[in-house]
């Protein structure tokens, strides 16, 4: 039998982990020399879109030749040490949906939202949709089990304050039953209110003369009466082409405290432009209806792709920034797709704004009907025009990195009111008429109303 040298052995043994050693020692020398930039004093951050205003470090400016500088791209917290005061997420346009004397009366500039209850919902959805504090909603819901028995159309309304912590809760039981629930310290307090007014009919009567605000307010109708109106025909009729002459008939219930009244409901309203007649009467499910029943509402896309696409940065509008430590809203959704996917506009609509605005690169305002307003930033390319009528999935862009971006994708928003919301939670208009017993009994409500809305005792002026 060959005899084995035990020297060898140890010499093998020694030779292999020796190698070894050195090869992994110069790969890491070799990755810390590549990665290492050649001069640190010189590196710099080059902007992905040719919109945005170049960041250097160190007071650097760009050279026209590079050299030998090494080329970063740093990453979101260094660039939030760089603009502390701005959210990088949130593009900010540079223009805005000029508003008219009817968004006026629309919108509200507080930090208060009402809302009707529809089928389906549920106090935590509502609120959540809206971005108020889940600790808030989810402390209110705990402590009144009684708020899970909301229904429909019924009206509740809520004030927040800057950072959407939840300030107080109302909830209308009936016309004579108001609970409010307020925010004292780290819990709420409930308050009911009885009310003992009267309530009595109310019908105006007018022509246009100026405009529906105008002439609506001189026969006694309230601004939040006459925002209730054009919420009710937004998608039947725009209201800024009523013409001299046209006529409107206005039934209302108001609580009475004496002269002077608090609360009102819209019963029905009758708007005659030129030879056409636009109803809309409320129903006991809360939402109003033409006069034979049919709705008043469009439909929606849920979203502006013609496929889903993954959501990259959701809707946030509590958002902390890590470095700051300051509340930076993130208002809307971004979707992440590659350069030049079509865009589709999510509902019939006029385009108020198209063109390059500022950080949201190019980007697209469009108003659906009175209530409902969508924002499209970082686009590649714009499709429409200003003042151009769309349809629901129109093709109005194709998606880009413009702006203030850090890569590709869509930034979208939706307001409701005035008011930013999640676009994906959002409870958006379905477009369902009445059936069955329910149509019914509709029918036989408006037999009784439609005399009250006459034009009989009304003459154009000369």
């Amino acid at each position: 039998m060959q005899q084995i040298d035990s020297s060898d052995i140890e010499k093998k043994d020694l030779k292999i982990p020796f190698i070894t050693i050195s090869v992994v020692f110069i790969i890491i020398i070799s990755f810390y020399l590549l990665w290492r930039p050649l001069n640190p004093e010189r590196t710099i951050y080059i902007p992905l879109t040719p919109q945005v205003q170049t960041t250097v470090i160190e007071n650097h400016q760009l050279p026209s030749a590079v050299g030998n500088a090494t080329i970063v791209r740093l990453d979101d917290r260094v660039l939030q040490e760089q603009q502390p005061e701005e959210s990088l997420d949130q593009p900010k346009p540079e223009d805005d949906v000029i508003k008219d004397e009817i968004d006026e009366v629309i919108d509200q500039d507080d930090n208060s939202v009402q809302y009707t209850v529809n089928r389906g919902d549920t106090l935590s959805g509502i609120l959540t949709q809206y971005g108020v504090n889940r600790n808030d909603v989810y402390l209110l819901t705990k402590q009144f089990k009684q708020l899970t028995n909301l229904r429909i159309g019924q009206q509740i309304s809520w004030t927040v304050d800057t950072e959407h912590n939840l300030k107080s809760f109302n909830w209308i039981i009936s016309n004579n039953n108001i609970r409010i629930y307020e925010k004292v310290n780290d819990n709420f307090v409930e308050r009911i209110e009885t009310r003992e007014g009267i309530w009595k009919p109310f019908n105006a009567q007018g022509l246009i003369d100026s405009n529906f605000v105008v002439d609506a307010k001189k026969q006694g109708l309230t601004s939040s009466e006459i925002a209730t109106i054009t919420k009710a025909l937004q998608w039947q009729l725009d209201f800024r082409r009523l013409k001299k002459g046209d006529k409107f008939s206005v039934l209302i219930s108001r609580e009475m405290f004496g002269d002077n009244h608090e609360n009102s409901q819209l019963l029905a309203v009758r708007i005659q432009n030129g030879n056409k007649d636009y109803y809309a009467i409320l129903a006991e499910d809360g939402h109003y209806y033409d006069k034979n029943g049919g709705s008043l509402s469009q439909n929606f896309l849920r979203y502006p792709l013609a496929k889903q696409a993954r959501i990259s940065s959701g809707f946030n509008p509590r958002r902390l920034n890590p470095v700051t430590k300051k509340v930076t809203p993130h208002n809307g959704v971004d979707f992440a797709v590659s350069r030049g996917t079509p865009v589709l506009s999510v509902g019939e609509g006029e385009v108020m704004i198209a063109k390059y605005s500022g950080s949201a690169g190019n980007f697209i305002a469009i108003r659906h009907g009175r209530q409902y307003t969508t924002k499209y930033m970082h686009l590649d390319k714009i499709l429409v025009k200003a003042g151009q009528k769309i349809k629901k999935g129109d093709k109005i862009g194709l998606s880009g990195n413009t702006g203030r971006s850090t890569g590709p994708h869509l930034h979208f928003e939706l307001y409701i009111d005035g008011k930013p919301v999640n676009p994906i939670t959002a409870n958006l208009p379905v477009s369902e008429g009445l059936t069955g017993k329910s149509k019914k009994t509709f029918l036989e409500q408006f037999k009784k109303i439609e005399p009250k809305l006459s034009f009989e005792s009304l003459t154009p002026s000369n």
